[in-house]
């Protein structure tokens, strides 16, 4: 066990955690709602603190990130736990448990199998890295010290005192927005609402992070073209450089619509260029023209891309980076990664 970050005393022994919008008023012996922040005697405590229980070598692509050090090889990790109950969670296995799992592993060996594995850079991801923030902050912090890069995968669900410490040593992040209606959060994802998600957009883009967000297409769900099209109005208006990826939804855990029309997904695209979005991509899907980056002033082929992989990088320069054809400057960022991989 590790004492956590961002809490306070109430009465009675209670304690209130104040890591993300819940808020939760934890009494004497329970958990909040994430399952994994317990208060023990009056004080918060992590309960996963060094507990690791998924690692993997990925390309950054799969987080997906594809404007930030683009053909580099992160090392995920993720603790069990989530401060939110998606009925349609890929992951629901670790993010749902109700049991802390996982081997023990120190932000010292992270740091150490990162590089060991050939990675150039560390994502916290597969779960929610809000819940392990504190092991998160510590192996960014040694991260950073070895020259590595930090990313964070997040549903977005986070307070802003915590989210602008932890942006003092990230890189990059990708804040999945699951929808753009309440109703959606409240039935779906078992959260109150969108607006936090929103506001950590808007706050990252404004502390000059590296921003791309992803939004799942479920059937039925919140695939109406006017929902799309509210949020891609709201992502252009943060700034229409964010690069933007429509995921095809399979079933999974407990929701069982149907996998995404191909037509849903093209539509989603065409709507958001519409509205001004530069830069525009299909996740989970086979489609090489989807995969790849244009240049958005002259379209111009810039990183060409397989499932998931780079396949190639076309550029006029590296910095700044400056498309080939116009020599327009590309929102493309953490290149020096990229070189030391082509290298």
């Amino acid at each position: 066990m590790h004492e956590a970050l961002f809490w306070k005393k109430e009465e009675n022994d209670a304690v209130k955690c104040e890591l993300c919008p819940f808020g939760c008023i934890i009494p004497e012996g329970k958990v909040g709602n994430c399952r994994v922040r317990k208060n023990i005697n009056g004080k918060l405590y992590s309960l996963v603190y060094g507990r690791v229980a998924a690692y993997h070598a990925d390309p950054i692509e799969k987080k997906p990130i594809y404007h930030f050090a683009p053909g580099t090889r992160t090392f995920s990790i993720a603790t069990v736990g989530c401060n939110f109950h998606c009925v349609h969670c890929q992951n629901w296995e670790l993010s749902q448990s109700t049991r802390i799992m996982g081997i023990e592993m120190s932000p010292e060996e992270v740091v150490n199998r990162t590089i060991s594995s050939g990675c150039q850079g560390i994502s916290y991801t597969y779960t929610e890295p809000t819940v392990f923030f504190e092991f998160a902050l510590d192996t960014m912090k040694l991260a950073r010290k070895a020259g590595l890069y930090n990313v964070f995968v997040t549903n977005g669900f986070i307070n802003e005192e915590p989210l602008k410490l932890a942006a003092k040593y990230l890189d990059a992040v990708n804040v999945d927005v699951k929808a753009f209606r309440d109703e959606f959060y409240r039935e779906i994802c078992k959260a109150p609402s969108v607006e936090p998600v929103k506001r950590t957009v808007e706050l990252l883009h404004k502390l000059g992070m590296h921003v791309e967000v992803t939004y799942l297409i479920i059937p039925n769900r919140n695939d109406n073209e006017d929902e799309i099209r509210e949020m891609c109005k709201w992502l252009a208006s943060v700034s229409d450089e964010i690069p933007l990826h429509f995921t095809r939804y399979h079933p999974d855990y407990m929701l069982n619509e149907p996998p995404t029309p191909m037509r849903t997904l093209m539509r989603a695209k065409e709507i958001a260029r519409e509205e001004g979005i530069k830069y525009v991509y299909l996740g989970n899907v086979m489609v090489r023209e989807a995969l790849n980056t244009y240049c958005p002033s002259c379209n111009e082929l810039v990183i060409e891309r397989g499932y998931m992989e780079l396949q190639a990088i076309n550029l006029a320069s590296f910095d700044p980076p400056t498309c080939p054809g116009c020599g327009a400057e590309l929102n493309l960022r953490g290149l020096k990664y990229t070189q030391r991989v082509l290298k």
